[in-house]
Formats: structure tokens, sequence, C-alpha cells
């Protein structure tokens, strides 16, 4: 008879063994020899040890090994066709749960388990993150990783669920190594340092809220920055200077930067848990406050603009004379150009043609307005000089956009983007469309 706690500690005293050699090799064959270890029954018993070695291993892998990495394990624990093949057979002969469960495991492959088991690393959570974020670079040029880091996204989906996070108020007086990380993730508007932090955190009309996972610890995920305002807030340069008054007749709250920390958790959606969970936090806080809505940057308007040949101009702006926008063709446009104010109801008509009919994949072509279409808000007001700051006039020639959040009419308008492409705007934004 099987003796399973001898054969058990065989195992586990090979495991050990295997990695707890000093002369393992930190190659790209080593490392892949101890994936097969890993998802194999071995990796039962020692699964935390060879995890660790495999995750020390990738770490001083320099950039063209971590591309051979994945494109291995990418091709190495795919699903087996065939094997597919056989079990969509036996469910359609068989056509029971047993059969069914057994064609999604074949589906499935090896890749997902594969993570999972990585993910029993010390520091497990983390080096996947970060993990992903070096495949994510990759995946422009090397389109077949794409399986894989569905894969890992799909797992990710789970591990991050908005259920397991902790929304925390930040504050002056939260941990130092937090604050630090919120200087260092803000990348909208920039924090200059600290003083400048303390100042956005202690003023008695603005409020600041991170999401947190259990297993990272300190290290935020993503974050928003509230300002109270009297009306939808339309001068990023006005909510993020000093206030020099104590005026609180405000029934706004504007969220005027969302930034996601973690680049490995890209397309890992937080942010509309976020802005929802805030509004209840912020409704509970101050009951005045009636009417939410965004400050939001147009990344890549600018460059789109550029791109546009004169026949796409004029098929837009019908009539008007696109020669008076050569200026922003211009390579010294300079910060409060007054031509821009002169041209806005053309310029807004571009900004609203951008928005609402500019498209990949039949969703709206700027990130931005993805997302928050697509949490259910509306395209409110187009802000001509809302960020006059170099990197504003760079990225959108100075244009904002208010995005607002009607709270009654949230899942229609999010049920209508996802199921039927409709994008809502208000009746500021008709007359430019």
């Amino acid at each position: 008879m099987l003796d399973f706690k001898k054969l058990f500690s065989s195992i586990a005293d090979a495991g050990q063994n295997l990695i707890g050699k000093k002369t393992v090799k930190k190659d790209l064959p080593t490392a892949l020899q101890l994936c097969d270890d890993l998802i194999s029954f071995k990796g039962i018993a020692s699964g935390i040890a060879i995890a660790r070695e495999i995750t020390e291993i990738y770490s001083v892998f320099n950039t063209d090994q971590k591309l051979n990495f994945f494109k291995e394990i990418n091709k190495k624990f795919s699903p087996n066709k065939e094997k597919v093949k056989i079990k969509i057979a036996e469910y359609l002969k068989e056509k029971n749960e047993k059969a069914l469960n057994e064609l999604g495991t074949a589906v499935e492959g090896n890749r997902q388990e594969l993570i999972r088991r990585l993910n029993m690393a010390p520091n497990g959570t983390p080096f996947l993150v970060s993990m992903r974020e070096d495949l994510i670079k990759f995946l422009p040029i090397n389109p077949e990783l794409k399986t894989l880091d569905e894969d890992i996204r799909h797992l990710f989906k789970s591990w991050f669920n908005p259920g397991f996070l902790r929304l925390e108020k930040i504050t002056w007086e939260s941990k130092a190594a937090i604050l630090e990380k919120i200087i260092k993730y803000e990348k909208v508007h920039q924090i200059k340092d600290m003083n400048d932090l303390k100042r956005r955190l202690q003023q008695e009309d603005r409020r600041f809220f991170a999401y947190f996972h259990p297993v990272l610890k300190d290290e935020p995920l993503i974050f928003v920055e509230v300002a109270f305002t009297k009306g939808i807030g339309n001068s990023i340069q006005e909510i993020v200077k000093p206030k020099t008054d104590n005026n609180s007749n405000y029934d706004t709250a504007t969220f005027y930067s969302i930034s996601n920390c973690q680049e490995g958790l890209m397309r890992v959606t937080l942010g509309n848990f976020l802005i929802k969970r805030v509004v209840f936090e912020i409704q509970e806080e101050n009951p005045k406050i009636k009417n939410f809505g965004t400050l939001s940057p147009l990344p890549g308007f600018s460059d789109w603009f550029l791109s546009l040949n004169d026949e796409k101009l004029k098929d837009i702006l019908k009539d008007y004379d696109i020669t008076k926008l050569n200026f922003l063709r211009s390579s010294d446009l300079k910060i409060g150009e007054p031509k821009i104010i002169e041209e806005k109801t053309a310029i807004k008509k571009l900004v609203a043609n951008y928005l609402i009919n500019e498209k990949i994949n039949n969703k709206p072509l700027n990130p931005v307005s993805r997302f928050h279409l697509g949490n259910g808000a509306s395209i409110y007001n187009i802000i001509i000089n809302g960020n006059i700051s170099d990197y504003g006039y760079k990225e959108s020639f100075g244009i904002m956009v208010n995005y607002g959040y009607q709270l009654e009419k949230l899942e229609k308008i999010h049920e209508d983007f996802i199921t039927k492409g409709i994008i809502s705007y208000s009746d500021k934004i008709k007359k430019y469309v």
C-alpha cells in the first residue's frame, strides 16, 4: 500500500534540495524548469519555496530575458488544442457537469494555475503586479503575449475585487510612507513637495481618498482628490492653489485628479468603484453637497488635432475658415494665447467631435472619456484654459472637460453606453455637436 506520508515527505525534501542549493543557476532554463516543478505534483508540497526561487531568478533578468521568459511560459502553459477538441467531443456526447468542468479546465490550460502558484511566494502579489507591469511594456510589439496578459488580468480582477479593498481618507496625519507615495504617484497635477501636499490635505474644502489592498501594505492602488466648489470647478489652477478665504458656500464635489498608482493593475477596473464609494462617503459627511462632477484632462487632443488634414477639419467645422486655427500648429504656442479665446467656438466643436465621434473599437478614442462615460457620467462642459500650464497646453492646448455625475441617472447612462454605445452629454455640449 502506498505510504502517502512518506511520498509527500520525499517530494518536499527533493523540492527543498533543488531550490536550497546556492548553486542554482539564475538563468532562463532554470526558471522554466522550476515553473514546470511548480505546477506539477511536486509543487503541492514545496510550492512556496519553488515560487520564491522563481521570483528571485526573475528579479535578476534583463529586459531580453524577461521577454523570453514571458514567451516561453505563454507557449509552454497555453491550452492544448488537441485536448480541448477531445473534451469538446466528450461534452457533446455526455452533456453532464463532469464533462463540462473538464472542458473548462482544458480551455484554461496551465497559465492561470502557474500564476496562482507563483502567488504563494513571499511577497507574491506585489511581485506579480510588478511582473505584469513588465509584461504590458512588451505587448505593443509582441501581441502574441496578450493571452498571457488576459490570464493575469482575469486573476487580478478577483484578487483586487473592491470587496477586498480598504478605502482610506488620506490626511496630513496619515503615515509618512503613504504620503511620500502619494507625491510620487500623482502624475495629473504634480505635487511639488510635502508642503504642497500639506496644503491640499489640510484645507477644509478638500478631500483625498485612496484604495488599499491588505496584502500591499501602505501601497495605494488608486486615489482621488476632491474639491468642494460652487458649481463644477473650471480651473485646475484655482483648485490647487492655497485657499485664501473661509467661504464655505459650496454645493458640488469636483473630482479633479484620479491617479492609478500601479501600472501592473492597468485595466483592472478600480476607479469606477472608487468614485461611487467616495460619493457615498461625501454625502454622509456633507449633506449639503448635492452635485458631483469632474474637472478632467483631455489627453491626446493636441496630438489628434495636429494629425488632422484640411479635409477632415473642413468636414468637422463646415464653413469655418480653418486657417484661423493655424496658430495651434505653431511650435512656439504660448500659454494664454488670446486667439484660443477668440476661436473658442470652433475649438469647442473640435473637442466635441473628438469626444463623441472619434472611436476605437466602438468606444471613445479618449481614455478619460471612456472611463467616465463607462462609469455613468455625462459630458457636461468643455473648459477653455482649464489648465494653463506647460503640461496642459502640450496635452490639450489647456482645454479640460467637466463630466457630470447625476446620481439618479448613473445606471441608465452606464447601461446605454455599454450596450448601445450612446454617449450622454448636456445641453451645453449640444450646440457644438
